[in-house]
């Protein structure tokens, strides 16, 4: 099992075949329009449009688990990453990322990678010692999961782990195998 033989849906109902992101890095972010966390996009869009030349990819997948926090449509959630942050990578329909209905390639991210990551006060990646509910649960909102180019799972980041933070780390992936 590896995402390349995963798909998914589009906001706009097209159909993303994930071997279509294989030699990538890949980015997936679970996202929510109205979370105090939702000023992440701009970073994202940053890092997108900064590395996407070079073999890069984000995908958002916009949730409703975390304190309906995302309650649009999957056009309202889309019309609102345009006009508010720019957003040109790829938002998926609505999705859950927990419980039996969790898309399959978050059932796939979790089993990979069951613990977020922090960064520590030295600015090392250091895994995140709380308890959670189920080991591999998604706790909010803007929980990333980082793909190398071979399509493995190298890393989960807290939500509060800003996409510019994890900028080194992508750079990183990237120049390995060029």
């Amino acid at each position: 099992m590896s995402i390349y033989a995963l798909t998914t849906k589009l906001s706009n109902g097209e159909e993303l075949q994930l071997n279509t992101v294989k030699d990538e890095v890949v980015l997936v972010v679970n996202t929510a329009s109205q979370c105090g966390l939702t000023p992440q996009y701009e970073e994202l869009e940053t890092l997108y449009k900064t590395y996407k030349e070079q073999g890069f990819e984000i995908i958002g997948f916009p949730c409703d688990q975390f304190g309906g926090q995302e309650p649009g449509t999957d056009e309202e959630i889309m019309e609102f990453c345009t006009a508010n942050f720019d957003v040109s990578f790829p938002i998926a329909q609505k999705t859950e990322v927990n419980g039996e209905a969790a898309h399959p390639l978050y059932q796939y991210l979790r089993s990979q990678a069951p613990a977020d990551e922090k960064f520590d006060k030295a600015g090392v990646l250091q895994r995140e010692d709380r308890d959670m509910v189920e080991s591999s649960d998604i706790q909010w909102n803007f929980t990333k999961f980082l793909v190398d180019r071979k399509g493995n799972v190298v890393h989960r980041f807290a939500p509060t782990v800003e996409p510019a933070q994890i900028e080194t780390i992508i750079e990183q992936l990237l120049a390995d195998n060029q």
